[in-house]
């Protein structure tokens, strides 16, 4: 198709109100051609010069490698001079701009190693040009832009190592100025420099946020250095951009929130602390029938898993409240859950998982287990947040954990003696790092693990069956057979652009016929649906076993744009050949081992997944929440690779 072209237009609009625009004044300042990725903010710096952002012009992984590069206009901040244009074109570049005697670059480059900048504004004192940055997979920027500078995109993500394969552009890579993991922000929005009178501890800072999370931060740099930095407010707005009045004050915008959007301002709270308004113990969160005896409320749902993540040795059990409809099912009916084939499913606003946590006081003894963590994960104005809640000695009560988190250490009988174990209770940001954007959040409830029978106090049913009974789940026979197709063509090795001609090719007649409407109904019988299988049951295939394992509790992280730069997709629909596990090298660590691979067929000791498994401290699979080696898990990966045959 024609190719997708970015413009900085110029518009005439008159001096007098009511300041009228002449739609035929339009002139073009600059353009470049972007698929994704554009930039395309501008601003006048205090030199009179204008700052223009562009983004990689792709969208996901720098597919066309501009990041690094300085002989194009993309990933980068322009600086160009609008009011001395040279002849023939509407502008002329500063004799002082960075490259501009550099053999081969584009003397409009200002910095570069951009992703996707957001947003870009000028401190109306110092002059200083800040950009907000969209992160990939991990982390979100936001950069103190600084003349010449190389902000590493591709070969980083903001700080962190992202293709080191890929060749650095020619000037030193320099840190973001703030960053932020995806567990507390995942699409910045670049803010501005407040100075006005309402907010006076904020003049001087830079104000930026998050449109996916509503969160807002402020930061203050001295001399080059962060002096202050800190989160103002976690809002429910979407929040595309920020602005100032014309006496300076501060404005939000919101591109969705409340349905309709807005401009909100930002006003302090009273001088006192306000109380966190979510319920402080499990008592108080209405879920429990009982707490003492751990009955839950007769309206949640029990359910469990086929491959349960490790989580040291602990049992589980876990339950599903839903809300009831605000909608035309009516009051009273619980509101759906949107069925899908791959990841989490789709879950309503108020919706509650419940995960409990048991360990054995006296290892082998399951009369001894005690309840020591109870965790919620809810949705809230269209985000997840988790919180946990630790249990007393009494088992009595459990009391919600502050929100920077907790460990605790139990000792814990074993025939050898008393050994103690640390449990911790994650921080709300450590809850939403496993909780993934790329696996969609909700990790248990999903097909694959759903597809599974359940004693539901004597009676043994499956799962997938019991919620299309309750009338809860949203499903489209139409919308299955697009998604089912759409994977036969990725399994089928079809580049993308290919891939996207077939699925329109195949769909065309179905696509003018209106969609079918949604039906608590299953599109097919259980046994239909792919399922996991438990790791743990050495009656099941271990090839079978060890890829259930290796999803349920690798693949949040590790698939397409799910974490850092790893390129492998441990999820279980993906065929073993076409993960990018075998006979792959590590793009990091290498661990004292001789030419080791992610996975080396027929050799675990040369195979990285297992070293990473088998060991805890710096480097160990899974990074968060454990405390000890899966050593069922181990044997089982040393057996599966064992079993792989080499390659000739």
């Amino acid at each position: 198709g024609e190719e997708k072209t970015c413009y900085v237009t110029r518009y005439t609009i008159d001096r007098e109100p009511p300041h009228r625009l002449d739609p035929d004044s339009a002139v073009n300042i600059l353009q470049w051609k972007s698929d994704g990725h554009d930039g395309a903010a501008i601003a006048f710096g205090l030199d009179g010069m204008m700052y223009i952002t562009t983004g990689d012009g792709t969208s996901d992984s720098d597919t066309n490698v501009a990041g690094q590069g300085l002989d194009h206009l993309l990933s980068k901040v322009l600086r160009i001079d609008v009011d001395h244009p040279d002849e023939g074109r509407m502008y002329s570049v500063p004799a002082d701009n960075p490259f501009i005697v550099k053999e081969g670059a584009r003397p409009e480059t200002w910095a570069y190693g951009f992703r996707n900048p957001w947003r870009i504004t000028v401190d109306p004192r110092t002059g200083d040009i800040w950009v907000g940055n969209n992160g990939q997979d991990l982390w979100e920027q936001a950069y103190l832009v600084e003349r010449g500078a190389n902000y590493g995109w591709s070969v980083y993500e903001g700080s962190h190592l992202f293709y080191p394969n890929r060749q650095l552009g020619p000037t030193p890579v320099t840190k973001p100025t703030v960053e932020h993991p995806h567990s507390e922000a995942r699409s910045l929005t670049g803010g501005v420099v407040y100075y006005g009178d309402k907010l006076p501890e904020l003049r001087g800072a830079y104000i930026y946020g998050d449109y996916s999370t509503g969160k807002i931060w402020g930061v203050k740099v001295k001399e080059g250095e962060v002096v202050w930095h800190q989160e103002l407010a976690d809002t429910t707005l979407a929040i595309s951009a920020f602005a100032l009045t014309s006496d300076g004050e501060l404005l939000v915008a919101d591109h969705r929130g409340n349905e309709e959007g807005g401009f909100y301002r930002i006003e302090p709270n009273p001088a006192e602390s306000r109380p966190e308004d979510f319920p402080q113990t499990l008592s108080e969160s209405g879920l429990f029938a009982s707490v003492a005896g751990h009955r839950v409320h007769e309206g949640l749902i029990p359910y469990s898993v086929n491959a349960p993540l490790w989580s040291d040795n602990a049992s589980k059990s876990r339950f599903l409240y839903l809300p009831a409809a605000q909608n035309a099912d009516g009051a009273g009916k619980p509101a759906k859950i949107d069925f899908t084939h791959g990841r989490g499913w789709n879950f309503p606003d108020l919706a509650v998982l419940v995960k409990s946590f048991a360990l054995e006081m006296e290892e082998g003894d399951p009369d001894s287990r005690r309840w020591i963590e109870t965790r919620f994960l809810t949705r809230q104005q269209g985000e997840w947040v988790g919180y946990s809640y630790r249990w007393n000695d009494e088992q009595t009560e459990a009391v919600l954990v502050e929100k920077e988190g907790l460990n605790q250490d139990f000792e814990i009988r074993t025939p050898q003696g008393t050994r103690r174990q640390t449990w911790r209770y994650p921080s709300r940001t450590e809850c939403m790092v496993c909780h993934s954007r790329a696996a969609n959040f909700v990790l248990g409830l999903s097909t694959l693990q759903m597809n599974k029978e359940h004693d539901y106090g004597g009676v043994t049913a499956n799962q997938l069956t019991v919620l299309e009974s309750l009338g809860v789940l949203r499903t489209s026979a139409h919308a299955e057979h697009r998604s089912a197709l759409r994977q036969e063509l990725k399994d089928a090795g079809l580049s993308d652009e290919d891939l996207e001609r077939e699925f329109r090719r195949r769909t065309a007649t179905r696509d003018q016929r209106p969609a079918p409407p949604n039906s608590s109904l299953l599109a097919k019988a259980p046994a239909e649906y792919e399922r996991l299988v438990d790791p743990y049951d050495e009656s099941e295939d271990v090839g079978a076993r060890a890829r259930s394992y290796l999803h349920a509790n690798c693949a949040q992280c590790h698939v397409e744009a799910g974490g850092g730069n790893a390129q492998m997709d441990l999820a279980f629909t993906v065929p073993l050949e076409k993960t990018k596990l075998l006979n792959v090298p590590p793009l990091h660590h290498k661990y004292g081992i001789d030419d080791p691979r992610l996975v080396t067929p027929g050799d675990p000791d040369r195979s990285i997944l297992l070293h990473r498994m088998a060991h805890r401290g710096p480097g160990q699979m899974p990074q968060l929440a454990t405390s000890l080696v899966d050593e069922q898990a181990v044997k089982l990966l040393r057996e599966w690779i064992l079993q792989l045959e080499p390659s000739k």
